[in-house]
C-alpha cells in the first residue's frame, strides 16, 4: 500500500515552481502559489473566496474578535471577500509555501447539485472564514494538484479534473455548510453574499445603505445587524476597507500616481484617502510604495 501524502509533499512539489516572493500565478487560473521569505506583522489584506493550504510557515487572521490560525495540516476555507487582519510567520530558512484555489460559483453550483440535497438545517449558521484540518482526501487531492503544475500535458488534460477533486473534497468538509449556503440563494447569510458582490463590482460608486438593505429585501435595522454578524464590519467600514485595500493593490503599479488611485478607488479628496490609508496601514501611501518597492528590490 503506498504511503499517506504528507506536508513534505506539499513542500516538495510547491517549491520547485517557486520563482519569487508573493503571489505566484500558475497555467491554471484559479490557482495561485504562496511564497514568503519573511515574516509579516499584523497588516490589513483581504481574500477572495478561496481555499487556501499552507504547507510550510503559519498565519494568524484576524476577523473582528476571532483568530483564526492556519499553517501544515489545516486549510483555509474564505467564502466571502471579507477585509481582516493577517500575520505571517516565515523566514529565509523557512519560507512560507502555500496554494491557493479560488472557488468558481459555476463550479460550486455544479458539484453542489451533482452531490444532491445535504440536510445542513442541524448544523451551526456558516461562518465566512474558517481554519479546517486536512483530512486524508484533501490532503491527497491537493497533492494530485501540484503534480499536475508540474507537467504541461497534464495540466491539458487534468488541470480542471484536479481542482474540482480539492473543492469536492471541501464540500465534504467542516465548512461544507458555508460553501453550500453560497449556491442556496436563500436566508440571510445568502442575502448578504449578494450585497457584497456588488460593492465589490461598484466600490468606486457612491453607496447608498439604503438601497443595499432594499436589494436585500430587509430593513435598514435587520441589514446593518446581519451585515455586521457575518463581516464583523459595518457597510460603510467595509466599504472604506474594501477601498484601501484596492488602492494597496494599485500602488506597487508604476502606472498609477496617489492622485489617481484615490479616484480610482472611490475618493473625492485625496487628503481624505491618504489620512485613511495611514490610519489603515500605519504609513502613508507614498511612503508605502518606497517600502514596498525596497523589499521586492531586496
Amino acid at each position: 500500500m503506498p504511503a499517506s501524502p504528507s506536508t513534505d509533499d506539499l513542500i516538495e512539489l510547491i517549491a520547485p515552481l517557486i520563482t519569487h516572493d508573493g503571489y505566484i500565478t500558475t497555467s491554471l487560473p484559479s490557482v495561485t502559489l504562496m511564497a514568503l521569505r519573511r515574516p509579516i506583522p499584523r497588516t490589513p489584506l483581504m481574500y477572495e473566496p478561496s481555499l487556501n493550504i499552507v504547507a510550510q510557515g503559519y498565519k494568524i487572521g484576524y476577523l473582528g474578535d476571532r483568530e483564526i490560525h492556519y499553517g501544515p495540516g489545516q486549510y483555509l476555507v474564505q467564502t466571502l471577500p471579507l477585509p481582516f487582519e493577517c500575520e505571517t510567520h516565515a523566514s529565509r530558512e523557512s519560507p512560507l509555501l502555500g496554494v491557493s484555489i479560488r472557488l468558481d460559483p459555476a463550479l460550486l453550483g455544479e458539484l453542489v447539485a451533482a452531490m444532491g440535497e445535504h440536510d445542513d438545517q442541524d448544523e451551526e449558521s456558516p461562518v465566512p472564514m474558517a481554519s479546517v484540518s486536512m483530512t486524508h482526501g484533501m490532503q491527497g487531492a491537493v497533492v494530485r494538484l501540484l503534480q499536475t503544475l508540474h507537467d504541461p500535458a497534464e495540466i491539458a488534460a487534468m488541470g480542471a479534473l484536479r481542482e474540482r477533486d480539492v473543492v469536492f473534497e471541501a464540500l465534504k468538509g467542516q465548512q461544507g455548510a458555508a460553501l453550500r449556503a453560497l449556491v442556496h440563494h436563500q436566508g440571510h447569510y445568502s442575502q448578504i453574499v449578494q450585497v457584497l458582490s456588488r460593492l465589490h463590482a461598484r466600490y468606486a460608486e457612491e453607496v447608498s445603505i439604503e438601497v443595499l438593505a432594499r436589494q436585500a429585501n430587509m430593513s435598514l435595522s435587520t441589514f446593518h445587524q446581519h451585515f455586521k454578524q457575518i463581516t464583523h464590519a459595518s457597510p460603510l467600514q467595509y466599504l472604506k476597507r474594501l477601498r484601501l485595500i484596492k488602492a494597496q493593490q494599485l500602488l506597487v503599479q508604476e502606472a498609477y500616481n496617489v492622485n489617481q488611485i484615490a479616484e480610482a478607488v472611490g475618493y473625492r479628496s485625496v487628503s481624505q484617502f491618504s489620512r485613511d490609508y495611514k490610519r489603515c496601514f500605519g504609513t502613508s501611501p507614498l511612503r508605502h510604495r518606497k517600502e514596498e518597492r525596497a523589499l521586492q528590490a531586496s
